[in-house]
């Protein structure tokens, strides 16, 4: 079983993918981990500033890391930003029994008020270098999400009123 974990930065998605590592005992991708060891080595010129062109550089690679684990039968979960809303293509019946996607988004209300909370809550998994957030950027990136999600009919997770995220196989 695979499990991706998508969504605007802030949303918790290293959170959950912790957690889901906690209760499932399966292990975790954070595609910010490749994404750095891919530009640290020397192997893409992409800053990491770059999120459309990563996305179309790491999705590929993302995927096909999924169909490995789906083939040996293993169990992982996949979290980033990277995770495009077309993710399902180049995925055949096979693979896609197999993965269960979930976006988290946040509601500009929720945003708006509770940026002292998501500021607080950025390293709670791993430390953030930097914390300049964008607000606007990050409401509209939410915002998209949700409406995209919901057109597509994916699953997604809106926070809203309060944090709490969980997520059940």
């Amino acid at each position: 079983m695979i499990i991706l974990i998508a969504g605007s930065s802030h949303t918790g998605k290293t959170l959950l993918a912790q957690r889901l590592l906690e209760k499932y005992r399966w292990p975790y991708l954070s595609i910010d981990h490749l994404k750095m060891g891919l530009i640290r080595s020397g192997q893409t010129a992409l800053t990491p500033e770059d999120d459309r062109e990563l996305t179309v550089y790491l999705w590929p690679i993302v995927r096909e890391m999924v169909k490995t684990a789906i083939e040996n039968k293993q169990n992982l979960i996949v979290e980033g930003v990277y995770i495009p809303h077309n993710w399902r293509e180049g995925l055949g019946g096979e693979y896609l029994r197999e993965i269960r996607y979930l976006c988290l988004a946040m509601t500009r209300d929720y945003i708006e008020g509770h940026r002292g909370d998501i500021l607080s809550h950025g390293s709670d998994i791993e430390e953030r270098l930097e914390d300049d957030v964008n607000w606007e950027e990050l409401i509209r990136e939410n915002e998209e999400n949700l409406r995209v999600c919901r057109e597509l009919g994916e699953r997604v997770l809106v926070i809203d009123e309060g944090y709490e995220v969980d997520f059940d196989i």
